[in-house]
């Protein structure tokens, strides 16, 4: 950690990621509330948020080649100043008078489904980019914390915010912060030589991730069961709102303490976990924080009051970003910098296809008033790839014991 403490390069992307992170964090929780407040809101989340997975669940492929093959900081720079130029339109149209209707709200939740989709990968190569090895566990760490309490900065404002201001104005905060991280990722010292892909058809370099993989199929079974935790966050971004307002019969507020609670397990995951992956290692850190989750998500099929539900999602929180700490970590030290976006891409096309099918099916129960169904389901198949995580880390683990065996067999007989 000292060793990124006196990195300038550091400071930058990590004010840059508070201050994009806060702002559509805010609207990207206020959105979805606005939504599920109008008549058949519910559903017409669940048809939207199906429409934009599908989308990226198509678009994904071609984001991990064109963050392998271009500047990972102009892409961030693009993404941010697309963000601010799309939502300063719609605080004009706010500042005018205009009301806004359910396709506005749609257009925002989509193209802040999209900014994700392209920035998350981006920073993820980046990181692995631009800092050595030894400090991956840590930055991943800090990267987390920072997350984690942009989220909770976010939750709290929004809390406040989304029963008392204007939409516009929530926005324009949004703008503000999109500007200035345009600005502090223009000012990271980075230097890019462009990088043609390798010479072979449009397609084998599209899927380079999977022909990478393919040689390595306890490795992808490891990573994928781990990604796990991560579409159940996905999914449950939509199964939430409508469970707090229909099950719990809680107000807006309660909607952003959850995000504010769930960053903060988050951002303890991120402080605890860099620690014990050193002493455990990656892959027993990730198996502990998927089971975790694994155990949270269970358990809220047990709630009937608010606190207890703020309790699980502390848990839930804190084995989510645990395990995509260690997983990311463990990511970097063992795929190539040069693949490591369409390496990226391929868990996170396969997520996202697993993503469309749960919402088709969480979107019929929320419309005929069987949401707890969805919990159900989820537990099975979080309960599923814990087994598949404890198998294939016993089969890694125990590789690994062989190969250093025949080593030292060889070298002394």
């Amino acid at each position: 950690m000292n060793r990124l403490c006196h990195d300038r390069r550091f400071y930058l992307f990590l004010f840059a990621n508070v201050l994009s992170s806060i702002g559509s964090g805010i609207t990207m929780i206020a959105i979805p509330w606005l939504l599920v407040t109008q008549v058949d809101g519910g559903t017409v989340l669940g048809y939207t948020t199906i429409f934009m997975t599908i989308f990226n669940f198509v678009l994904t492929p071609w984001v991990g080649q064109i963050v392998d093959r271009y500047s990972r900081k102009q892409i961030l720079m693009f993404g941010e100043a697309f963000g601010f130029i799309l939502i300063m339109a719609f605080v004009i149209v706010g500042i005018l008078g205009f009301d806004f209707q359910i396709g506005h709200y749609i257009i925002l939740y989509g193209t802040g489904s999209l900014y994700y989709n392209f920035f998350y990968p981006a920073i993820f190569a980046f990181n692995q980019e631009v800092f050595e090895q030894s400090v991956y566990q840590s930055l991943n760490g800090a990267m987390e914390i920072q997350g984690q309490i942009s989220s909770v900065i976010a939750g709290a404002v929004a809390a406040m915010l989304i029963s008392t201001v204007d939409l516009h104005w929530m926005l324009l905060l949004d703008a503000i912060t999109y500007f200035g991280a345009f600005l502090l990722y223009r000012a990271v010292p980075y230097s890019w030589k462009e990088r043609a892909l390798p010479k072979g058809s449009f397609w084998r370099n599209l899927t380079e991730g999977y022909w990478f993989l393919k040689k390595k199929p306890i490795l992808f079974w490891f990573l994928m069961a781990s990604f796990m935790p991560f579409i159940g966050v996905m999914v449950t971004n939509y199964v939430f709102p409508v469970y707090l307002a229909d099950v719990l019969k809680t107000d807006a507020s309660a909607y952003g303490m959850q995000s504010m609670v769930y960053g903060i397990g988050a951002a303890a995951a991120g402080m605890i976990i860099p620690f014990l992956a050193v002493k455990w290692g990656n892959r027993r850190s990730i198996l502990v924080t998927v089971l975790i989750y694994t155990i949270g998500i269970s358990a809220i099929l047990l709630v009937d009051n608010i606190p207890f539900f703020f309790v699980l999602t502390v848990l839930l929180a804190f084995g989510n970003a645990g395990t995509r700490v260690a997983r990311n970590s463990f990511m970097m030290e063992v795929v190539p910098n040069e693949i490591i976006g369409r390496v990226d891409s391929l868990f996170r096309v396969v997520g996202l296809g697993i993503r469309i099918v749960l919402l088709m099916i969480f979107t019929q129960f929320t419309a005929s008033n069987n949401v707890l169904i969805s919990f159900y389901l989820l537990t099975g198949l979080l309960v599923t790839s814990f087994l598949i995580v404890y198998c294939t880390e016993k089969t890694m683990k125990r590789q690994k014991e062989d190969s250093f065996s025949k080593a030292i067999h060889g070298k002394y007989h």
